[in-house]
């Protein structure tokens, strides 16, 4: 089983992203793991996985809301989710999001 773990940064104030919700889920769909990134924009808890097909997916919107921002409606990214594919099964995988309410990006982190 690989290690997983995410970091969200708020590129748009230039901090952590505390208090974003993420929902983890299986290639298929089902929900494995629901939680809310702490002070540090990390998400303790996330289980570790089988090889295979996953996906992340963060409540972009939702988090600019609670902190005031201004946003369309509907808003140019409200759920941004990231697929991606664990395929060493005793590795460690780390989702990074750097997010604002216009872009993000993400990479394979260490």
């Amino acid at each position: 089983m690989s290690s997983l773990s995410t970091h969200v940064l708020d590129t748009a104030h230039g901090y952590p992203a505390a208090g974003m919700a993420l929902h983890l889920l299986g290639g298929d769909g089902a929900s494995l793991f629901s939680g809310v990134t702490d002070a540090d924009g990390r998400c303790p808890g996330l289980p570790a996985l089988a090889p295979g097909r996953y996906a992340l997916r963060f409540a972009v919107a939702d988090y600019f809301r609670a902190r005031g921002v201004d946003l369309p409606d509907p808003p140019f990214l409200d759920v941004v989710t990231i697929d991606f594919g664990i395929a060493d099964a005793d590795g460690h995988y780390h989702v990074p999001l750097l997010v604002s309410p216009f872009a993000y990006s993400t990479y394979r982190g260490s």
